[in-house]
């Protein structure tokens, strides 16, 4: 199972900007990686997802906003979230498809099933 830890949410303005950590496991770091939110009253959705190629696969609510990225070398997963909105508040998770490996040509991002604890990113208007 792996193991993933979240950093780096906080409480910023909109228009600002928060870039999110997620260390993972030598283990997740064979699999399509990406990253989830649970927004207030609505159900977890897929946020971005990266492959072992660096190929990314963004929500259309944050494209042009959001960049996914992975530094293989720190096995660490990264989410630069650029020009927030409060609609952006909410706790997002790093995740993972185990059933999916990084090879894959296109990790979607409605199949990550496994993610750590959360970091929770609050907005401002």
């Amino acid at each position: 199972q792996a193991q993933l830890q979240e950093s780096g949410g906080g409480a910023v303005q909109a228009g600002g900007s928060l870039r999110l950590s997620c260390p993972t496991s030598g283990y997740a770091i064979n699999y399509c990686m990406g990253w989830l939110r649970q927004r207030p009253g609505k159900e977890r959705e897929g946020v971005a997802t990266i492959n072992g190629a660096g190929i990314t696969s963004l929500a259309e609510s944050v494209k042009g906003r959001f960049t996914i990225s992975m530094d293989s070398a720190k096995n660490t997963l990264f989410l630069q979230m650029d020009s927030l909105e409060p609609e952006d508040t909410a706790m997002y998770y790093c995740a993972a498809d185990l059933s999916r490996r990084a090879s894959s040509p296109w990790c979607p991002i409605n199949t990550l099933h496994t993610w750590g604890q959360g970091t929770l990113v609050t907005v401002n208007s």
